[in-house]
C-alpha cells in the first residue's frame, strides 16, 4: 500500500482517551452533541430556505437576520463536531445521520411570518436539547462542553428573541 493509501486507511470508531471523563461519560456526552449536530444543521438548511425564498414587506430583515444565522449555525456545526471527536467518537455522516430529508420541509408556499415561526420552533427546540446537554455536562465534569453549549444558549435565545421581534404584531 502507497503512503497516501495508509493515510487514507482512517477508523472511525470510538477511540480510547484518558482524559479523566470516563468511557460511558464521554460516549453520553458525544451522542448528545451529534444529536445537537443535526439538528443545528436541519436548522441551518431550513434559514437558508427562508432566506432564498422569503418574499413581502419583512423580506429585507429576514433575509438579512437569516444570513447572519445560517453563517453562525456553520461555524457551530464545525465546532461541535470538533468536541465530538476531541471526546474520541465519529461525528454522524449521510444523508439519514443528518436528517437532511425533513430539513427542507417549509419553504416558499408559506407566508414570511409563518416561515419565521418555524425556525423560531427549531431554535427553542435546540435551546431545550442544548439545556439537557450542558446540564448533563456539568454533572459529569466535562467543562469544555458545558462551555461550548453555554455559548450555543446565547446563540439560540437571542436568535428566538430575534425573530418573534421581526414578527411582532
Amino acid at each position: 500500500m502507497s503512503k497516501a493509501g495508509v493515510v487514507l486507511d482512517v477508523k472511525t470508531g470510538a477511540e480510547r482517551l484518558d482524559t479523566g471523563l470516563p468511557d460511558a461519560d464521554r460516549r453520553f456526552m458525544a451522542e448528545t452533541l451529534s444529536e445537537l449536530t443535526v439538528q443545528t444543521y436541519r436548522t441551518l438548511l431550513r434559514s437558508q430556505v427562508v432566506h432564498w425564498n422569503v418574499v413581502g414587506p419583512l423580506f429585507q430583515p429576514i433575509h438579512t437576520l437569516t444570513e447572519q444565522h445560517y453563517s453562525d449555525l456553520f461555524a457551530a456545526i464545525d465546532l461541535l463536531a470538533e468536541r465530538i471527536r476531541a471526546l474520541g467518537y465519529p461525528v454522524p455522516t449521510g444523508k439519514a445521520a443528518l436528517g437532511l430529508d425533513k430539513a427542507l420541509s417549509l419553504g416558499s408556499r408559506l407566508t414570511a411570518k409563518a416561515m419565521v415561526l418555524e425556525l423560531v420552533d427549531d431554535h427553542e427546540a435546540l435551546v431545550r436539547l442544548i439545556r439537557e446537554g450542558a446540564a448533563q455536562a456539568e454533572e459529569l465534569n466535562d467543562f469544555v462542553t458545558h462551555d461550548l453549549l453555554t455559548e450555543r444558549l446565547a446563540f439560540h435565545e437571542k436568535a428566538i428573541w430575534m425573530l418573534r421581534a421581526i414578527v411582532a404584531d
